[in-house]
């Protein structure tokens, strides 16, 4: 068990992340409800004209239309930019760390709450780098989050998804404002605070958050953040982290570069080929590496996202998303629509929507419970051979049951949006929230099981940058309801429905994708054993290669057979010495 002082500062860490998630990193999401204050301050009110009907001129109605396409455009490229900025997000997290990811959404997230804490009607156009900003340093707090679920093991997931529900509920945030507001404290007032909280944010990266990463599975005895102890005492377990690279463990002397274990992966496949699979002298004793002993060949980042899965994940994101966006960028408008202008009604409906989103918290664990359950039947202990494919298998196939709930879920939010019944945009409320939630935790659950872990904040950012082109479609579609359809979006829900069913096609390839690695491994495993001296024991040990790692080609008729010592001239004398009794028993002298 843990320290008390070790189990006290993760929990802390647990808990400080999930605050910045829920009152910070998906703020944006919120536009609703910042919107209807800003209206009430008059921000780009100089748009609205008086209605060219005559009764209606007389009542002072106005045609805002074009402030409705202000805000509109303003929701669109801050959420542009933050899929867009994901990636670039991604590798400063990757290569430089987390303090300093998160230093930069410090800044400007606190640089957006000052804009707008200063703006004013006159100077509204000051909204459009607030909202950006807002939103990029948003989601940067967000990625930094995530590496949070390596501190819990096999409670990695729900811990994922429960931040990501987090992020999610965050757009409550902007309904908080929107209530002080309406109690009469000013918008100035409400904005300075929330900058004010940057000192939180500060404390919390300095002393609850690593200055590299969190490594996955976590080494033995592993520590982070600042601590107060006496000058020159340091952690006994240090991690190394090295850009693009996986996440090593280090302690004392046995540190090793990742040249010099890639260069030991290979003699090793040398020597098992040419020494034909001798098998039972005793392991060399090896570093603990990131993978807790299974070595895995990485894949490459480019042979990540040139793959078949990702281009259909790339689709479900991108679909899935887009929905999501345009009904929350065009939530005001349509209420407005649907309630025919009256304020009263379209403020309690947006204060219900704000109130639904806060649920995100609870209802994103489900998807990593279900996830994290389906994997626990499995039952796999971190001790059996080639742990790492097994449960990488295992987690593949509960992230096809996970897309499949989150695909229904959006379809059945997609029609529920479609009727134009006020009352009814209650029930779209729930499974906007709802869907939501397992949209984006599903999401990053999928990438880190799929792929490996070193690429994560590369792939994750990828995917949301190329998504945030598809975002932008979102202003084109309002404009089409707002011009030739005449304010009737009948014909725009009708066509997301049919477009997010496209998406099933996501966990039918991921289903076909699991079953071939399936087949490939039982390949590999019933495979007949040729050699005469396979009987013999393996000079390494463990004879098991995980999926990932290509078969080495046959050296069997290489003339350095008789003399395997000579393809490593910087192996260690222990290995000198098991190779040299492997050659003893393999070819004894008569």
């Amino acid at each position: 068990m843990l320290p008390l002082n070790q189990r006290v500062k993760r929990t802390l860490t647990l808990v400080t992340g999930l605050f910045e998630c829920l009152g910070f990193a998906g703020a944006i999401f919120g536009w609703a409800s910042l919107v209807f204050v800003l209206k009430k301050e008059g921000y780009f009110s100089d748009l609205c004209v008086p209605l060219h009907n005559g009764s209606d001129s007389r009542n002072g109605s106005l045609d805002c239309h074009e402030q409705d396409e202000q805000f509109a455009l303003i929701f669109t490229l801050a959420s542009f930019m933050d899929s867009f900025t994901t990636l670039p997000s991604g590798c400063v997290f990757d290569y430089l760390g987390t303090r300093a990811a998160q230093g930069i959404a410090i800044t400007m997230y606190t640089t957006a709450t000052l804009m707008i804490a200063f703006s004013t009607a006159v100077t509204s156009i000051l909204m459009f780098p607030a909202a950006s900003l807002l939103a990029v340093g948003g989601g940067t707090f967000y990625i930094t989050n995530m590496q949070v679920g390596n501190l819990f093991g096999s409670k990695r997931s729900t811990v994922i998804t429960l931040y990501n529900g987090a992020f999610a509920s965050s757009s409550s945030a902007f309904l908080l404002v929107k209530v002080l507001y309406e109690a009469g404290i000013s918008l100035m007032s409400i904005f300075l605070f929330i900058s004010s909280l940057s000192v939180v944010h500060v404390l919390r990266t300095l002393f609850l958050l690593p200055q590299r990463h969190i490594p996955f599975p976590l080494p033995k005895g592993y520590t982070y953040g600042v601590t107060c102890g006496a000058p020159g005492l340091r952690a006994s377990y240090q991690t190394q982290e090295l850009p693009g690279k996986q996440t090593q463990a280090l302690r004392g002397g046995e540190a090793e570069s990742v040249a010099d274990r890639g260069e030991k992966r290979r003699w090793k496949w040398m020597l098992r080929e040419d020494m034909n699979s001798l098998d039972s002298l005793n392991p060399l004793p090896q570093a603990p590496t990131a993978l807790g002993g299974d070595e895995e060949k990485v894949r490459s980042f480019r042979s990540c996202v040139l793959s078949k899965l990702f281009l259909t994940h790339l689709l479900w994101i991108s679909v899935l998303q887009l929905r999501h966006y345009l009904f929350i960028g065009t939530l005001n408008p349509m209420l407005t629509l649907l309630a025919k202008g009256d304020t009263s009604e379209v403020s309690r409906f947006t204060n219900a929507y704000a109130l639904t989103q806060i649920c995100g918290v609870f209802c994103a664990p489900w998807n990593g419970i279900i996830m994290d359950w389906l994997q626990r039947r499995d039952n796999i202990p971190d001790s059996a051979p080639d742990s790492a494919a097994l449960k990488r298998l295992s987690g593949m196939r509960a992230a096809v049951l996970s897309l499949v709930i989150t695909i229904t879920q959006c379809v059945l939010f997609s029609i529920s949006a479609s009727v134009p019944i006020l009352e009814v945009q209650y029930l779209s409320f729930i499974l906007q929230v709802i869907n939501h939630s397992f949209l984006y935790g599903g999401d990053a659950a999928f990438i880190s099981i799929v792929y490996p872990s070193c690429h994560f904040g590369k792939i994750y950012g990828v995917g949301q940058t190329l998504s945030a082109f598809i975002s932008l479609l979102q202003y084109p579609c309002f404009a089409l309801v707002q011009g030739p359809l005449q304010n009737n979006p009948l014909y725009v829900n009708v066509g997301f429905i049919v477009l997010v069913a496209t998406t099933y096609v996501h966990p039918i390839n991921l289903y076909l994708h699991w079953q071939r690695e399936v087949r490939e491994r039982n390949r590999e495993q019933s495979a007949p054993v040729k050699s005469p001296g396979a009987f013999l024991p393996s000079p390494l040990g463990n004879r098991n290669t995980p999926l990932s790692t290509p078969s080495p080609p046959n050296r069997s008729d290489s003339p350095r057979l008789r003399n395997p010592t000579q393809f490593n001239p910087r192996a260690s004398p222990q290995q000198h010495l098991a190779l040299r009794k492997a050659t003893e028993i393999a070819f004894p002298t008569r």
